[in-house]
């Protein structure tokens, strides 16, 4: 079955019909696609026909960000689609998405407030508004949102429990180069010693889980040895420890925590994170929300 490219509300209309009886499975994008992207759309598929909406949003950068430099290559993202199981590619423009008036949005709740929140303040009011609006277009059952984006996802999911919305959220995991650096579509702004520095964000986080591994609790000495990593980068924003949902800095760190870093690296602003569950005597990954059933994963294998 051949990709449908979708360029406008009205053709939305026919997407009930590809279900076929399976859940329509969503994966939100800017474009700039990478293998990030790709395992995303490989998660959904296995779950059920995926729509993959490829939209830069402006609303979700502020007056000073890389709205204009982002970079969009739409005949490009559709040759790397080719060969995965995707029903259709939803590729709008800002006058269909937003229309003339876009005077409703939807506010971020707490879990909004700090990390990139504090730095980007109207950043997750654009990104909700967004994907509120996706939400009601395609009207997916399930919705996939990479791990690498740890406070996005909790934000959205906020949004669904708190608007009683009919979507599942699944959260997959953070693929990496083989250098380790998290993959992002802004690391192609990265030039030269660029790419070098950027592995302080992957070093500043591997120094955190050490530590809990070893034994340490207190979230002051793991942000405290964390920041100690990301002073590399050229312009370090945050290195914190955070209780998963909530966000909140914990007494002591016990059960699911994210330890989240971002920094500014040559021209690109870079977040990573990691999700654990820690225990008195192991600590080990952990999703954010959902995980693809084990059931669903093997049977891409058949």
């Amino acid at each position: 079955m051949s990709t449908l490219l979708l360029r406008t509300r009205a053709q939305l209309a026919g997407l009930d019909s590809l279900r076929g009886g399976r859940p329509l499975v969503l994966v939100p994008t800017m474009g700039a696609l990478h293998e990030g992207h790709l395992s995303l759309v490989d998660c959904g598929s296995r779950l059920g026909p995926v729509v993959v909406s490829i939209f830069v949003n402006p609303t979700q950068f502020g007056p000073e960000e890389d709205l204009d430099a982002y970079p969009r290559d739409l005949a490009g993202d559709l040759a790397l689609l080719e060969g995965r199981k995707v029903a259709a590619v939803f590729a709008p423009d800002v006058a269909d998405m937003y229309g003339e008036a876009g005077e409703v949005s939807v506010a971020p709740g707490r879990r909004a407030a700090g990390l990139c929140g504090a730095a980007r303040p109207d950043h997750f009011r654009g990104v909700l508004t967004v994907v509120a609006k996706l939400f009601g277009l395609v009207r997916p059952d399930v919705a996939v949102f990479g791990r690498k984006d740890a406070q996005q996802c909790l934000v959205i999911d906020q949004m669904v429990r708190d608007l009683c919305l009919p979507v599942r959220l699944i959260d997959a995991p953070t693929i990496r180069e083989s250098d380790g650096l998290a993959m992002s579509s802004r690391n192609r702004y990265l030039q030269g010693s660029d790419r070098g520095r950027a592995l302080c964000l992957r070093r500043a986080l591997d120094r955190g889980r050490t530590l809990l591994t070893d034994g340490v609790r207190d979230g002051g000495k793991l942000e405290e040895a964390m920041a100690a990593e990301l002073a590399a980068a050229d312009r370090p924003d945050y290195a914190v420890v955070r209780t998963v949902p909530e966000l909140a800095v914990p007494d002591v760190v016990a059960g699911r925590v994210l330890l989240a870093v971002a920094a500014q690296v040559g021209p690109a602003r870079l977040i990573d994170n990691v999700v654990l569950d820690v225990a008195e005597d192991r600590v080990r990954e952990s999703a954010l929300l959902d995980e693809l059933p084990a059931h669903a994963a093997r049977s891409k294998r058949n």
